[in-house]
C-alpha cells in the first residue's frame, strides 16, 4: 500500500470511528461492551493507549496527550486521530521495528496494524452505545481474507478471542466480527 493509500484509508476509518465517539451519549460510556470485561469506554482507551505504546517502542514516536477520556472522550480522539495521520501523511524513510514483524515502512505499520484496529472496534463501540454499526462490507471481507492464514498465529497472540462460529452465507461484517471473537448477534442492554 502506498504512503498516499494509506494516508487517506486512516482518514476514512479515523473519522467513521470519531462519528461513533461523537455519538455516545454521555451515560452510555460506561455501558458493556462486546469485548468480554470491557466498557465503550475500554475500546476508546484501548485505542489510544496500545498505539502510543506501540508507536513509541517500535518507532521512537511520542503522540501527544490529548484530553482524558473519562472528561474528554471525543476531544481525546480527535487529538490521537489527528496525530496519527500527520504520521501516515508525513511517514519519510521512517520504519517501525518489532520483533514479530521486523521493520515495516512506518505509514504501512500504522495501516496494517493501528487503522485495521480502529476499523475492527468502530463495531465495538457502535454496537455497545446503540449506534449504526454498519462496517464497509469489501473491507470487511479484505481485512478477513488477509487475516484467516494467520488464524493460528492471531488466536496464540492473546489479541482476539475463540472464533464465533457463523452460518455459511454470514456478511463478510458478521464473518470479520466473528473471527475476531465477537458474537455479531451481541446486544448491549437496554438502555433504561
Amino acid at each position: 500500500m502506498s504512503d498516499s493509500a494509506a494516508a487517506e484509508r486512516h482518514r476514512r476509518v479515523a473519522q467513521r470511528f470519531g462519528s461513533a465517539v461523537a455519538g455516545v451519549a454521555p451515560g452510555d460510556w460506561d455501558s458493556p461492551a462486546p469485548v468480554a470485561g470491557w466498557t465503550a469506554r475500554h475500546v476508546l482507551d484501548h485505542l489510544l493507549e496500545w498505539s502510543r505504546a506501540f508507536l513509541a517502542s517500535g518507532a521512537g514516536v511520542e503522540l501527544p496527550a490529548g484530553p482524558s477520556t473519562s472528561t474528554d472522550p471525543a476531544g481525546a480522539w480527535a487529538v490521537h486521530a489527528a496525530a496519527v495521520q500527520e504520521l501516515v501523511e508525513e511517514p519519510g524513510d521512517r520504519s517501525l521495528s518489532n520483533p514479530h514483524t521486523g521493520d515495516v515502512p512506518l505509514a504501512v505499520a500504522i495501516d496494517q496494524f493501528y487503522t485495521s484496529d480502529v476499523f475492527m472496534h468502530t463495531w465495538d463501540l457502535a454496537r455497545a452505545t446503540h449506534q449504526d454499526d454498519r462496517l464497509d462490507e469489501a473491507e470487511c471481507a479484505n481485512l478477513l481474507a488477509g487475516m484467516e492464514p494467520l488464524d493460528q498465529m492471531l488466536r496464540e497472540s492473546g489479541q482476539y478471542g475463540a472464533r464465533v462460529p457463523v452460518p455459511d452465507d454470514a456478511t463478510a461484517q458478521d464473518r470479520l466480527v466473528a473471527f475476531i471473537g465477537r458474537d455479531p448477534l451481541w446486544r448491549p442492554p437496554a438502555r433504561s
